[in-house]
């Protein structure tokens, strides 16, 4: 277990309040204003239906005709939300306590965005901190923190585009500090919960197996038991207490192993065949990240020998996961973000490959048309005309993003292979 360092990082206690609160209000300002003014078409969209369908007590998980509800014939013919319950339950309060009172679009708009607001927030003090338990200092420690409050990719795939990614990362660097602090049930609960979020996080299910290995089986088999009834009881149990039909789900539960496409290897399918399904013989690619994640679980055989190799061996995972899956959205790789800039800020990682975990994404979502479908809340107007700009040129675009996916796929595997690498462990104080 890595030892605490006296110094705090920044952002703590210990550091003037009147050094940090400019930053973040800045942050704060700038993702309001994200929030506010943009928003993805269809994921905005969908979690504006859904609030309203959990908090009035409908089943979030059926498609519904709410174009009166919002008086917008963008919500004509919606579909249903594609994740586990604990998002659509957030999105219900989040309707009670908004639209429902002031209906306001922009203002729903906005307070959906909170939670990851908030979310990317804690992120930046929880990296700062873990900076720190690392041994660095505390000006490596308060770049990381900026980083996190300020960097373009992150506020614009969240506060902008409205995924709640950083939420899901929040809960899963908090699962591991806690694995490593032993406190082993509250580790398996936190993740748990960012599985039941959004399943990305589910490659770090791997990870504690091989850092309790030799150490308690019994704290094993405590932590996998805890898992598995915090994901039934975060992901299954709400369609009985709520009474939700889980049929639309139960029939499209292979809905991510048809498609290719997005940031991810098969890119070239939309070019090549001018579609995302994985027809004919390409449907085995969809299923390609089960063995390439056992593989990759296999050779941590050997163990985790600290928190640095615990980290390092998460990235990993997580990197494999989004590196061998057939359809990767640029928001999903704010996951892998503050994993890469903890490696690279206390040297594990060269700097590079954090400059490229985020550029690459940011560049890939222009020619993705993603950056267009952001103007939905506010200009969807202009929002029509950029896409229409953009069909004229697609070819150019299906081109770019390939060349773009090439480079991608180089560093991402450059970080995997580097942080599968064993190492000795570091003295502890």
């Amino acid at each position: 277990m890595s030892a605490l360092p006296s110094e705090k990082a920044p952002g703590d206690r210990k550091q003037a309040p009147a050094r940090n609160l400019p930053l973040i209000l800045l942050s704060i300002a700038v993702q309001a204003v994200l929030g506010l003014l943009f928003g993805h078409i269809y994921d905005v969209r969908i979690f504006m239906a859904t609030g309203y369908l959990v908090a009035t007590g409908q089943n979030p998980y059926l498609p519904r005709d709410l174009s009166a509800v919002f008086h917008n014939p963008a919500f004509q013919n919606i579909t249903t939300v594609g994740y586990p319950p604990p998002w659509p339950l957030v999105l219900g309060a989040i309707y009670r306590g908004s639209y429902a009172i002031l209906p306001n679009f922009l203002a729903y708009n906005l307070a959906i965005k909170i939670p990851i607001i908030a979310a990317n927030v804690g992120l930046a003090y929880l990296a700062a901190a873990l900076i720190r338990r690392l041994g660095a200092d505390a000006a490596a420690a308060r770049k990381a923190w900026i980083f996190v409050l300020l960097n373009p990719f992150l506020l614009y795939a969240s506060a902008a585009w409205g995924q709640f990614d950083s939420i899901v990362a929040l809960l899963a660097l908090s699962a591991l500090l806690l694995l490593d602090s032993g406190k082993i049930k509250s580790s398996a609960i936190l993740l748990a919960l960012a599985i039941s979020f959004k399943p990305t996080a589910l490659s770090l299910i791997p990870v504690a197996f091989f850092y309790l290995k030799g150490k308690s089986s019994l704290q094993t088999f405590k932590y996998y038991g805890i898992l598995l009834t915090g994901l039934l009881l975060f992901s299954v149990a709400p369609f009985f207490i709520f009474r939700w039909d889980p049929g639309p789900i139960l029939q499209n539960w292979n809905a991510h192993f048809v498609v290719g496409g997005g940031l991810s290897f098969m890119t070239f399918l939309e070019l090549a065949r001018d579609s995302y399904r994985l027809a004919g013989i390409w449907w085995l690619a969809g299923w390609l990240w089960i063995p390439a994640l056992g593989l990759a679980a296999w050779s941590m055989r050997a163990g985790i020998v600290d928190f640095a190799d615990l980290l390092k061996k998460s990235a990993a995972l997580i990197l494999v996961f989004f590196l061998t899956r057939a359809w990767v959205s640029e928001p999903n790789i704010i996951l892998i973000l503050p994993f890469v800039l903890i490696l690279a800020s206390v040297g594990e990682l060269d700097r590079r490959a954090l400059s490229a975990i985020w550029v690459l994404p940011l560049i890939f979502s222009f020619f993705n048309t993603a950056t267009a479908q952001l103007f939905f809340p506010s200009l969807p107007v202009i929002m029509d005309k950029m896409l229409k700009l953009a069909e004229a040129y697609r070819t150019v675009g299906l081109v770019a993003k390939l060349l773009i996916v090439v480079p991608w796929q180089a560093a991402g595997w450059w970080i995997v292979l580097h942080c599968l690498r064993r190492r000795p462990a570091r003295p502890t104080s």
